[in-house]
């Protein structure tokens, strides 16, 4: 059976003003409800942050709310019809929270998770709307730092229905949200990473700095996604995930959706550089770049090309993509280019009337450029700097424009890096690998090699070193020798044969032991030895613990072995008592073999106490409650008269007292 958490705030009123009809969405920071503005009579989503997301919970969040009222007041002085408007804020039950426009539609998460992918005339104008909210925020001094899918909203287009993306309207939430908390979280909670990993920029994983430019890296990713139904990376884990940005460039959208033209490439590629200063400069830089991109998809000229006949028929010129035309001024006004900004490029102004005699106008003019002498002159001058021009040309891109390499290998990182900085060159790493004269981090190899032709500012790359190959010692112990002969050789390592030794365990011919042991560090071409049993000893050690000591020495005489010089030790055993032994009885063992005994030093002495002059039941009472035996002699009503052993002498425990009592 099916349960559901009722939600206490269903039903209630904030702050005597908002009703809450329902739960939109509930996420990792915060959860969005629908609700009536009584006073105003319109409908409005109110978002209400978590109380985890104060430093420590509840405690000490009275910062945290002061930093989002702030916060709350910027976004809400940020007006743009793609911004979703910010009308209130407040606190409830503690908590901060906010008024927003409600806005109906779908997230464009929802959008893709339907749809997969969208058409490059959709995903341009939904990035146009998108890039507009941004460039409106970058002005205004904002940095959203989680532009992702689920926050762009989808709402329902004015002339077509929800299905028409390129007329819907397109608006960004959460801004400044992730700042706020990351305000209170960076003094409290370790500066977590706020944002979302699979279009987080590089520079917000490897340092948390972030500007206009880690926004534009992020709409980068999306137009990616949009294009081509996925996230550049995955991973197991969000942290493997993150640092793929750091490490890798985003591929070109072609590369998973082939048909897709080249200008499209292009823009998630500037868009998408790991060097923040290589990416557009702001928002409002990529817009005008993604309407550009947007006109130029939108001339059916210059997106088609020639099929080859199928049969004698003429050649048949068919478009590659259906897009859109889309011009300039169908767009919004807060969405078009400046006048005049769009590109001309490509367009030939038509000739006007009376001029479509272009023939005997070039004639003429080479009648009159050829017959005259100034004509000649102008000819020659234009002849001699075209030579020039060709010729520097030819200097610049053949030669003036390249440099030596510098030799980097034998260096160390630091050294090569440095060497590299000094002379204006960029470093890429290759995969590392294992070498047995080059240290770590030494250089092994560089492209273009050292004083190879290279362009000035250009990439050399590196392939470093990882050290010798170590690497654990294989366990071969109890494996016949030719088995573990096959292993170690296997893992390039030369076997040597040892002495080999008795071993109760295993029998002759096993390997019984390796030098180096199993589980230490060694190296290929390194010697390992190994030694091997020759089976079970010819004496077995018999079991002496409890036998005196001399009887132990005549038994291990006998065997022919060799007794060393026994230990004594404190026991309540009697003195001379066999109480351990090495080897332990059963074991084999060699003629002349050491056995090593523990004996007992016997128990430690305890004194007698006086008992002369008490009566004499009192007096046995005291001794046999120390652990003494009592022997009493003549009358045992009477007084104890004497006692032996005397008083505070020293005699093992359990030594038997006389007293003599009359």
């Amino acid at each position: 059976m099916d349960t559901q958490v009722a939600d206490t705030l269903l039903g209630s009123l904030i702050d005597g003003r908002y009703r809450i009809r329902g739960r939109v969405a509930r996420g990792g920071m915060a959860t969005v409800y629908t609700a009536t503005d009584e006073r105003l009579e319109r409908t409005v989503a109110v978002k209400i942050i978590h109380s985890t997301q104060g430093p420590g919970g509840q405690a000490g969040l009275g910062g945290f709310v002061d930093r989002f009222a702030d916060e709350a007041k910027t976004i809400a002085r940020l007006t743009h019809p793609n911004v979703v408007a910010v009308y209130d804020q407040g606190t409830h039950a503690g908590m901060p929270y906010l008024v927003m426009e409600y806005v109906r539609g779908r997230t464009l998460r929802e959008v893709l998770t339907e749809r997969r992918r969208l058409n490059p005339d959709e995903a341009l104008a939904i990035a146009e709307q998108m890039l507009a909210a941004l460039a409106a925020a970058h002005r205004a001094g904002l940095v959203h730092r989680d532009v992702k899918p689920e926050n762009v909203l989808v709402a329902e287009a004015p002339s077509g229905g929800p299905a028409n993306l390129v007329d819907g309207v397109v608006k960004v939430t959460d801004f400044g949200l992730a700042r706020a908390v990351e305000a209170s979280t960076d003094h409290d909670s370790g500066n977590q990473l706020m944002a979302t990993v699979a279009y987080v920029a590089p520079e917000l994983v490897t340092d948390g700095r972030a500007d206009v430019r880690t926004d534009v890296y992020s709409a980068g990713i999306v137009l990616f996604e949009m294009l081509t139904g996925r996230v550049p990376y995955d991973g197991n884990r969000p942290i493997d995930i993150a640092w793929q940005h750091v490490d890798r460039d985003v591929p070109v959208p072609s590369t998973l959706v082939p048909s897709l033209p080249r200008v499209l490439d292009d823009l998630v590629a500037k868009a998408t550089r790991r060097d923040p200063a290589a990416r557009p400069a702001d928002a409002g830089t990529l817009l005008a770049e993604v309407q550009v991109a947007r006109d130029s998809l939108g001339n059916p000229n210059t997106h088609t090309a020639m099929l080859a006949p199928v049969s004698d028929g003429p050649a048949v010129s068919q478009p590659t993509m259906v897009v859109a035309a889309v011009r300039p001024a169908e767009r919004p006004t807060w969405a078009r280019l400046p006048e005049g900004g769009a590109p001309t490029r490509g367009r030939r102004r038509a000739a006007p009337d009376g001029e479509t005699d272009v023939w005997s106008r070039l004639a003429a003019l080479r009648t009159r450029l050829v017959g005259e002498s100034n004509g000649r002159l102008a000819v020659a001058a234009v002849v001699v700097v075209l030579g020039l021009v060709a010729a520097l040309g030819g200097w610049w891109f053949g030669v003036g424009r390249y440099t030596d390499a510098p030799q980097l290998v034998s260096m160390t990182k630091a050294e090569a890096e440095a060497q590299a900085a000094q002379g204006g060159f960029t470093l890429r790493y290759a995969d590392p690998r294992h070498d047995e004269q080059v240290p770590r981090d030494g250089v092994l190899a560089q492209q273009p090699a050292g004083t190879d032709r290279i362009l000035k500012g250009g990439t050399i790359t590196l392939t470093l070193s990882l050290g010798p190959a170590k690497f654990p010692m294989p366990d071969v112990v109890g494996k016949e020798f030719d088995l573990a002969e096959a292993d170690l050789a296997s893992a390039q390592l030369e076997v040597v044969k040892g002495t080999a030794r008795y071993d109760d365990g295993l029998p002759e011919g096993m390997v019984v032991a390796t030098r180096p042991e199993a589980g230490k560090e060694v190296k290929p071409g390194d010697k390992v030895t190994v030694i091997l049993s020759k089976g079970r000893a010819p004496i077995t050690v018999p079991n002496l613990v409890g036998k005196n000591l001399n009887d132990a020495r005549n038994q291990i005489a006998q065997l022919g072995l060799v007794l060393v010089e026994p230990t004594y030790k404190e026991s309540d055993k009697p003195r001379d008592e066999v109480i351990g032994q090495s080897p332990a009885d059963g074991s084999g063992v060699e003629k002349g073999a050491q056995i090593r005994l523990e004996v007992s030093e016997g128990p430690p002495l305890v004194t007698v106490p006086r008992v002369v002059d008490l009566p004499c039941q009192q007096a046995k009472q005291v001794l046999e409650s120390q652990g003494f035996p009592v022997a009493v002699q003549f009358n045992p009503e009477a007084v104890a008269r004497f006692q032996n052993p005397n008083e505070n002498a020293q005699v093992p425990p359990g030594t038997q007292v006389t007293i003599g009592c009359f």
